[in-house]
C-alpha cells in the first residue's frame, strides 16, 4: 500500500512533548513513541481539530522508519478513520489527517498525568474507554 506521506516532520512543541515521554517511559526511539501517539489519537471518538502545524523541529523520519512492518496496518487504520469521519481517502486528506492525529496523540500522551512508565502505555485503551 502507498503511504500517506513519505517523510514525517514534527513541530518543536511535539519534539518537547516526545522528550518528556522518553524520560517517563524510557522508550528511546521517536518512531515507537509516534506509533503509540497515532494509535492514541485514532482511539478517540472525535476527529482532531483542523490546525496549522509548523514542522520546525529537527525530528524527521521516513514513513518506513515510522511504520516499519506495520505500515499496511497503519494505512488501513487511517483510511478507516477518515471514512468513519466522513472524509475522503485521497493522498492529501490522508497526509493531513495523519499529521493531525500524530500531533494530537503526542499531546495526549504527553499531557496524561497517569503516564509515568512504559507499562502505563499498555493501560491506555482502558483509559480511553472509561
Amino acid at each position: 500500500m502507498e503511504p500517506p506521506i513519505e517523510r514525517i516532520r514534527l513541530s518543536k512543541n511535539a519534539r518537547e512533548q516526545l522528550l518528556k515521554l522518553k524520560r517517563a517511559t524510557h522508550i528511546e526511539n521517536w518512531n515507537v513513541l509516534c506509533r503509540w501517539a497515532l494509535c492514541r489519537s485514532l482511539a478517540e471518538p472525535t476527529p482532531p481539530s483542523i490546525i496549522s502545524i509548523t514542522t520546525d523541529s529537527n525530528i524527521e523520519m521516513t514513513w518506513q522508519v515510522f511504520a516499519g512492518n506495520l505500515s499496511d496496518i497503519f494505512i488501513v487504520a487511517l483510511k478507516q478513520r477518515c471514512h468513519n469521519d466522513g472524509l475522503g481517502t485521497d493522498k492529501e486528506t490522508l497526509a493531513t489527517q495523519f499529521r493531525l492525529h500524530l500531533h494530537r496523540g503526542i499531546g495526549y500522551l504527553s499531557g496524561d498525568p497517569h503516564l509515568k512508565k512504559i507499562e502505563d502505555l499498555i493501560l491506555l485503551p482502558n483509559k480511553v474507554e472509561n
